[in-house]
């Protein structure tokens, strides 16, 4: 599968998937981008960076950004954790109509989300990672 067929997939929401998209692309140009397996399907990951779970031997990699679409919303990952704060959850506040987990933004359209403030946010967290602040971790 590549990244056109994993939209298309998405059915009814490849459009809201790509509007995403385009807003994580237009604030860290450049960033590799690609799908990664998780679970039984794959998310549209972003910027590979080292990532070894407590309860792993090793170390692997997972995307900094991840972007997945679930059977009632939309799913934006950002993996970043300066200061001892999950950036996401730290601000979820600023963020407009979302639901936030530690690392986990979910919303229902782009159109709920404070567009100004996940672009920020993506800006930060992959500024973060560059100048080795990230210590996200499993």
């Amino acid at each position: 599968m590549d990244v056109d067929d994993w939209f298309a997939a998405a059915g009814d929401r490849a459009e809201e998937l790509r509007r995403v998209d385009a807003l994580v692309q237009a604030a860290a140009p450049g960033i590799d981008r690609q799908l990664v397996p998780m679970g039984s399907g794959a998310v549209l990951g972003y910027g590979l960076m080292p990532y070894r779970p407590r309860s792993a031997k090793e170390t692997t990699t997972w995307p900094l950004i991840a972007l997945a679409a679930q059977k009632r919303h939309l799913s934006v990952y950002v993996c970043a954790v300066v200061d001892g704060e999950y950036l996401a959850e730290s601000r979820a506040a600023q963020l407009g109509k979302v639901s936030c987990g530690k690392s986990c933004i979910r919303f229902t359209s782009l159109d709920r989300v404070d567009t100004v403030a996940l672009d920020q946010l993506v800006r930060d967290a992959v500024a973060s990672t560059a100048e080795g602040r990230n210590h996200y971790s499993g």
